[in-house]
C-alpha cells in the first residue's frame, strides 16, 4: 500500500509517498481501506516534532479517517467486510489501509460521504467536550470563538448555537466571517494580525467588550492563542469559563490578576486525553454528535479536496491558516 510518511523532521515538503507493507488485522481489530482522512491542525505540528506526541519516524500524519472495513481479526464481531467506518486515530491516517481496535470505530451513517466522515470526530468530539465539559455552557448564555472559521472553530459556532447560546463569532477576514455567519454565528469581530502593541491589544479588547456587550462572553473557546489571548479574557464575564484549546498564534502568557479581577476559570480542554480516561463519557457525547447530525443542527464543512499525492499542500494550507472550514485528503475511490 502507498503511505505519506514523515521521514525527517521538516515542514510538508518533507513529506514522501512510498509503498509500505499492509498492515494485518490481529485478534479484536479491523482492517480499514482508508477512503478520506482530514487535516487539523496538530497535523502540522507533529510533523516538525512540535505537538505533545511524537511518534518514531517513519510515520504517516493524519488524525482522523473514513473507510471501508476489508478484513477482521479473530475475535471481532461488531464489524464485517463492507461495513463504512469512521475513527480518530491520532496519527497515521495518510494512508492506503490502517489496523483499528474494534471500538475505535463508529458507524458511517449510510447518507454521509467518507470526506463528511473523516470531518466529524475530531473537531466536534473536541469541541462537545470542550463546551459541555468543561466549560458547562447553558441555554441562553454568550459564547465568544477565536478563529471562528476554521474547524474547531466553526464546530464551536454550531454547537453553540445547537446548546441555545448567543454566539460570536472572531476571525481575521471578511470572507471567514461570512463562513462563520453561513454556521449560525450570531454576530461577528473583525481582528488583525499579531503581534500587537499594548495599545492595539487594548483596541482588541475594547472591540470584544463593544460586541459581546456589558456582560461579557460566559465562555470564550479559544482555539487560536497568542496575542489574541489576554484581549479576548478581558471581555470575559464574571465567573466566565476561558477553553484553552489550541494555540497556532503561539503560547500566550496570561496575566492572572485578570483571572482574579472576573472570578473566571481558565480550563485546558485535551479531547485526546479525555477519551483514554473516560471512553465511555466520550462515547456518550459522540452518539449525541450523531444525533446533531442526523437533525441538521451540525454538519461538517468540507471545503477543499486534495488528491493523495498532495496531501502535503492539504496540510501547508493548514499551517498558513488560510482553511476554511475542513480539509480533507482523498485517498481511495
Amino acid at each position: 500500500m502507498k503511505a505519506l510518511l514523515s521521514k525527517a523532521v521538516g515542514g510538508p515538503e518533507t513529506l514522501v509517498l512510498e509503498e509500505v507493507p499492509d498492515p494485518v488485522a490481529g485478534p479484536g481489530q479491523i482492517l480499514v481501506a482508508v477512503k478520506a482522512c482530514s487535516i487539523n491542525y496538530p497535523d502540522v505540528l507533529i510533523i516538525e516534532d512540535k505537538y505533545q506526541f511524537k511518534p518514531p519516524r517513519p510515520f504517516a500524519p493524519g488524525g482522523e479517517i473514513a473507510g471501508v472495513v476489508e478484513a477482521v481479526g479473530e475475535g471481532v464481531t461488531k464489524w464485517k467486510p463492507g461495513d463504512r467506518v469512521l475513527s480518530t486515530v491520532g496519527n497515521g491516517g495518510l494512508v492506503e489501509k490502517i489496523v483499528l481496535g474494534e471500538g475505535q470505530a463508529f458507524a458511517l451513517p449510510p447518507e454521509r460521504s467518507f470526506e463528511e466522515g473523516a470531518s466529524l470526530l475530531l473537531t466536534y468530539g473536541t469541541t462537545i467536550h470542550a463546551l459541555l465539559d468543561r466549560g458547562h455552557l447553558k441555554e441562553g448564555e454568550t459564547l465568544l470563538v477565536l478563529g471562528a472559521a476554521g474547524g474547531v472553530g466553526m464546530a464551536a459556532v454550531e454547537l453553540g448555537k445547537a446548546f441555545g447560546a448567543r454566539v460570536v463569532a472572531a476571525v481575521s477576514t471578511e470572507e471567514k466571517a461570512a463562513a462563520a455567519k453561513a454556521a449560525g454565528a450570531d454576530e461577528t469581530i473583525l481582528y488583525g494580525t499579531a503581534p500587537f502593541d499594548k495599545e492595539q491589544s487594548k483596541a482588541l479588547a475594547d472591540a470584544f467588550k463593544a460586541v459581546l456587550g456589558p456582560n461579557g462572553a460566559d465562555v470564550i473557546y479559544d482555539a487560536v492563542g497568542g496575542d489574541y489571548c489576554e484581549p479576548a479574557l478581558r471581555s470575559i464575564a464574571w465567573e466566565g469559563r476561558y477553553l484553552v484549546v489550541g494555540f497556532p498564534a503561539g503560547i500566550p502568557k496570561l496575566p492572572l490578576n485578570l483571572t482574579l479581577l472576573k472570578s473566571c476559570d481558565v480550563c485546558g480542554v485535551f479531547w485526546g486525553a479525555f477519551t483514554a480516561r473516560d471512553p465511555e463519557a466520550n462515547r456518550a457525547n459522540v452518539a449525541r454528535l450523531f444525533r446533531l447530525w442526523q437533525e441538521g443542527k451540525i454538519a461538517p464543512r468540507v471545503t477543499e479536496v486534495f488528491p493523495f499525492e498532495r496531501g502535503g499542500d492539504a496540510i501547508a494550507k493548514m499551517g498558513a491558516r488560510g482553511a476554511i472550514g475542513k480539509l480533507v485528503v482523498r485517498i481511495g475511490d
